[in-house]
């Protein structure tokens, strides 16, 4: 029995628990800033390239040969070329040209790309491997040379220049949506709307497509950077938009000869060109943080 001469501890009663928020890290705000500022050069790059007219001072093929080779002042923002074009007017016009063509080749070759990869993941099969192998086989030549190959073999032109980047960005499509639709067809609500007697292309577009939208959203918006990369390239190499249109690549061409002595002509289209494959670079990796299900805590 216990000795009644020593003191009863009693037990003190719980305080009500109390859930301490983690401070806040610092990396989120890198993160939001980082999308702020991909984001508003993206808002003003497609600004520019929807409405040129509208922010050029000047024609940018008009040639004046008394101005030739300005360096930038309050009359030419950006100087002036060997021929006395204004290249604030040629810039704003070349990214007219170029987000038009990088925007055209990316929704060609996504969903092209993505159709193939959603059908040969979810039939498997022949298909697949054959889809596959066909990938494979994209994948292994090296864009820019599957590019000029293509170029020269059907001609100049606006339009075969998207079709050519096209069919040299599709295979990356298909191949991330055909691991997406591997993963998918063995869910759940793929199985049962199997059992309910759905078609192939009803499952396909109602339970696959769906949920691949957000893969092709983050693929797409960094795919932008690589073709405007690749068409600059071919512009660089004469197969590319065609003189008198201006383009970045084209304008980076013209100035290789003036380097010592107009830095501008071709420095100021490359910081353009850099910063724009930059902030789609940006806005693809906020998105892929923003629609991953592990990662939407961040922000």
């Amino acid at each position: 029995m216990p000795d009644a001469s020593l003191p009863v501890l009693r037990q003190r009663p719980a305080e009500p628990s109390m859930t301490v928020l983690p401070p806040r890290s610092s990396s989120h705000l890198g993160r939001h800033l980082q999308f702020g500022l991909a984001a508003a050069i993206a808002v003003v790059l497609v600004a520019v390239a929807l409405f040129p007219s509208l922010f050029a001072p000047l024609d940018p093929n008009a040639i004046s040969l008394s101005d030739t080779l300005k360096p930038p002042s309050a009359e030419h923002w950006f100087g002036t070329d060997q021929l006395g074009r204004d290249m604030l007017s040629r810039v704003i016009y070349g990214a007219s040209v170029s987000l038009f063509v990088a925007f055209c080749a990316v929704i060609l070759a996504g969903i092209f790309g993505a159709l193939l990869g959603i059908t040969a993941g979810y039939l498997g099969g022949t298909f697949d491997s054959v889809a596959m192998r066909l990938t494979d086989i994209q994948l292994a030549l090296p864009a820019v040379i599957l590019a000029l190959v293509l170029v020269g073999a059907i001609g100049f032109s606006l339009f075969n220049l998207i079709l050519v980047l096209s069919l040299a960005n599709w295979a990356r499509f298909a191949r991330v949506t055909r691991s997406e639709a591997l993963t998918l067809r063995s869910r759940d609500f793929v199985l049962l709307a199997k059992l309910a007697g759905a078609s192939r292309i009803r499952i396909i577009h109602s339970h696959i497509v769906p949920n691949v939208a957000n893969t092709f959203i983050v693929l797409a918006t960094l795919d932008v950077g690589i073709i405007i990369i690749l068409e600059a390239t071919l512009s660089f190499l004469g197969l590319g938009v065609q003189p008198p249109t201006p383009s970045w690549g084209a304008m980076i061409a013209d100035g290789r000869g003036y380097l010592e002595t107009a830095w501008w002509i071709c420095g100021i289209p490359g910081i353009v060109l850099m910063l724009t494959v930059l902030s789609a670079n940006l806005l693809g990796d906020a998105l892929r943080d923003w629609l991953s299900p592990t990662m939407t805590r961040a922000w």
